[in-house]
């Protein structure tokens, strides 16, 4: 018999159902028996404690009763109030032959033991339990289970009623093995006696007094902490056999721990559901020789129709959706069929559906992501070797996150769809155009094409240079494209459009519009991330510095300012400048922790100027990600007071793309700033393109022209128009202008005749430390005027 078969699986199925059932049921009778056993005896234990508790108080009545006969003894109280040991214990020996006692004591008010008639040898002696002494003083008697002499007493005591009290009486019968068989008689139940610290080192338990022999005595012992609930009832294993049994707690003053256990086996109330199980198995014999004869007739009738519909399955999973399914009954097989049916038709339809689906971008109608991988791997495949045939570019929207999060998905699925169509238009025929995800499109060139890939990317730049239109405005995106070949950048797909998508990020970190892949831009990655621990290093171990450069009056040559500027000195590799490793900063948000340490730097540079009397403004960098740092006007706040310096005194540089990545909130920020009475700055003007109107808004008292522009100013009559016409908005809006990076003196004079407030550069100065610049400034500060000739102003950047 194959078990893979379905017949056989429905018998042995069926049969194991019904075995299992059985078993259950077996299982569920047993133990309703064995609750029923247990539930039994713990009644019994439940009444065997009452009436344990019963007698228990039943003693004490009698020994409380026995001591009140004690106390009012004439003899008793005259030598309790001679105060002669001798005569109180010779009193206590006559009454416990008369009360038939096991122990009498005499305790006197200071809770010693004067004399008894339980360990003679060892009076006078503290009493143990001094508890019990003070509830019999309040309630006029107290009984308790404790531990005298290594052997276990229910005492009594009984305070001596005397003018004062005398002391006390205390009276007890042994908790032995006569008192535990005793018991047994009362409840038909075992009894056992023990009590905690009487073994040698004063730990565990000890038998007192039982009714098993010493054996079983020993295994109940070692089971006492299962017991541990007091008047809940437990299974405890006894010479092999399931006992149930019960603690009860005895101990009431605080004293020594002795408890009681009752217990009785289980065997005899399980004894009845012996039949029963017998029965069971009878039956479950009859059950199962029905359930294979009955699993044979279904199966037969089951298994014909359900290889057929199988069949028709195979078929459809291998592709083949023409043949019919051909199964007709009217029961549920027969619905199975024709739901069989409809589904193969169903799925030749929805397939066809599918296999555009899973190749096409469906915003775009472009190839998507899978497709193109499946064209450049075949087109890699079918490559000639040594040949230029396969070439991509990869390319990323400039400003499309913009676009989206401000006019919303809408918007920006328009802008997706219009460089869709241009992109298509711009390639050749034999390429293939695929939208990546999110603004990111791919480009596949074969053939001869491949060959002009570079012209086609300058092609495709140009052609999403003109706005897309949205409901009449202008939306201008822009983008960055990154170009591999095959074979010299890449020997696979993934390969080469890792490498073109490394060279697009290239191009848009360098703002060159296009780049192709080079190896050196992998290491330089490599190095930008070993970059970040030491650059974070260089921080932590003062491997930073701050040089000065000077900002100098156009009209009256005096010294108005300096510009703090960066610079890292490596243990290893010598001076980075600035260009080598803010722009990484910048990109991994680093740059925080920077603009945080030279504003720290700077200030405290400036409040030192402050105490020896050198009032100098200085000028600090920051980056659009410090303004959306909402802590910012508070930090800076805290170093102005920390170091004593006025906010005047500070001004901060923001190049004009920093305003541009959040405007709302970097107006914000600059306002807070503005309000502390902190002066603002435009840097690097001219080079990016922020929007005009929104620069005229801002709450900035400076406007820097860009060394671009400056440095060609002489030679280049379009430039010398440029800074001419900056210097006329700058001043209508009323900013003062600076110019950067003059280098030679013509400059210096143009700017001066064009109008411009002050300038900076190594005509006049390079960057120096703070103390060169000090002497710097004691030396040419305000020296020359206006009619200075050119070779003097050079000797002041010497």
């Amino acid at each position: 018999m194959r078990i893979s078969r379905l017949r056989t699986r429905v018998m042995v199925f069926l049969v194991a159902t019904l075995l299992v059932v059985e078993l259950c049921s077996f299982a569920l009778v047993n133990a309703s028996g064995s609750r029923n056993a247990t539930a039994k005896v713990e009644g019994e234990l439940e009444v065997g404690q009452r009436v344990f508790e019963r007698l228990m108080h039943e003693n004490a009545q009698v020994l409380s009763q026995s001591a009140r006969i004690l106390t009012a003894d004439v003899a008793f109280r005259e030598a309790v109030a001679s105060g002669d040991p001798a005569a109180i214990a010779a009193a206590l020996a006559n009454q416990e032959q008369q009360i038939g006692a096991g122990a009498l004591l005499y305790v006197d008010l200071a809770g010693r033991v004067v004399a008894g008639t339980l360990e003679q040898g060892r009076v006078p002696r503290e009493f143990e339990y001094r508890k019990l002494l003070e509830r019999a003083t309040i309630t006029g008697a107290a009984t308790s289970i404790e531990v005298v002499a290594r052997h276990g007493w229910q005492l009594v005591a009984i305070p001596i009623r005397a003018s004062p009290q005398s002391g006390w009486v205390v009276i007890g019968v042994a908790v032995d093995r006569g008192f535990a068989r005793d018991l047994r008689q009362l409840t038909a139940l075992d009894v056992s006696f023990f009590a905690e610290g009487l073994g040698a080192g004063g730990e565990g338990w000890t038998s007192v007094a039982s009714t098993l022999d010493a054996g079983g005595d020993n295994e109940l012992r070692r089971q006492l902490p299962l017991l541990s609930i007091p008047d809940g009832t437990h299974i405890v294993s006894i010479h092999d056999a399931d006992t149930q049994a019960r603690l009860i707690s005895l101990t009431t003053t605080g004293g020594r721990r002795i408890v009681a256990v009752l217990h009785r086996p289980l065997s005899a109330a399980l004894s009845a559901s012996d039949r029963t199980r017998t029965d069971l198995i009878l039956l479950a014999f009859l059950s199962l020789v029905v359930a294979v004869v009955g699993s044979v007739w279904i199966t037969s009738n089951m298994t014909q129709p359900l290889n057929s519909l199988a069949h028709a399955a195979a078929r459809m999973a291998a592709g083949d959706y023409s043949a019919e399914v051909d199964v007709q009954r009217a029961d549920e097989i027969g619905s199975l069929a024709n739901s069989l049916d409809h589904m193969r038709e169903g799925i030749a339809e929805r397939e066809k559906r599918l296999l555009t689906l899973a190749y096409q971008d469906q915003l775009t109608g472009l190839a998507n992501r899978a497709q193109f991988s499946e064209l450049l791997s075949a087109a890699i495949a079918a490559a000639r070797p040594g040949t230029d045939t396969v070439a991509i570019f990869v390319m990323d929207l400039d400003r499309f996150k913009y676009v989206n999060d401000t006019l919303g998905h809408g918007v920006g699925d328009h802008v997706l769809r219009q460089v869709a169509g241009r992109l298509v238009n711009a390639v050749p025929a034999s390429g293939c155009v695929a939208r990546l995800g999110g603004d990111e499109f791919a480009v596949l060139l074969t053939g001869v094409a491949a060959t002009t890939v570079v012209d086609c990317a300058k092609t495709l730049l140009a052609a999403l240079e003109k706005p897309v239109l949205y409901e009449g405005q202008p939306l201008d995106v822009g983008t960055s494209v990154g170009i591999a070949r095959f074979p010299q950048h890449g020997r696979d797909a993934q390969t080469l459009v890792r490498n073109a998508d490394v060279a697009m990020y290239v191009a848009k970190r360098n703002k060159s519009g296009l780049a192709i892949y080079n190896a050196y831009y992998d290491s330089t990655q490599q190095e930008h991330l070993s970059l970040l621990g030491e650059l974070r290093r260089a921080v932590e171990h003062n491997e930073l510095q701050l040089v000065y450069q000077p900002k100098v009056s156009l009209v009256s040559s005096n010294v108005s300012a300096a510009e703090a500027l960066i610079r890292w000195t490596h243990p290893h590799k010598g001076t980075i400048l600035p260009a080598h490793f803010i722009p990484f900063a910048e990109h991994t948000g680093y740059i925080k922790v920077l603009t945080r340490w030279v504003l720290t730097e700077a200030i405290r540079q400036c409040g030192e100027w402050l105490g020896t009397g050198l009032q100098w403004q200085v000028c600090v960098n920051i980056s659009g990600r410090d303004l959306m740092n909402r802590d910012l006007p508070q930090q800076i706040a805290a170093l102005l007071a920390e170091h004593c310096v006025p906010a005047g005194l500070v001004c901060l540089e923001i190049a004009e793309s920093g305003f541009m990545e959040d405007p709302a909130h970097a107006r914000k920020i600059l306002e807070r700033l503005s309000g502390m009475g902190l002066r603002l700055a435009i840097d690097d003007y001219g080079v990016n393109h922020s929007s005009l109107s929104y620069l005229m808004n801002l709450p900035v008292q400076e406007l820097k022209i860009d060394r671009f522009f400056v440095g060609g100013i002489v030679a280049n009559p379009d430039l010398s128009n440029v800074v001419r016409s900056t210097i006329e908005l700058g001043h209508h809006l009323g900013m003062k202008v600076v110019a950067e990076g003059v280098e030679d003196g013509d400059a210096w004079n143009l700017l001066e005749a064009l109008g411009c407030d002050d300038a900076q550069g190594f005509f006049l100065s390079p960057p120096l430390e703070a103390a060169a610049l000090v002497e710097w400034m004691r030396h040419h500060d305000g020296a020359h005027r206006r009619n200075t000739s050119v070779t003097s102003m050079r000797g002041r950047g010497a």
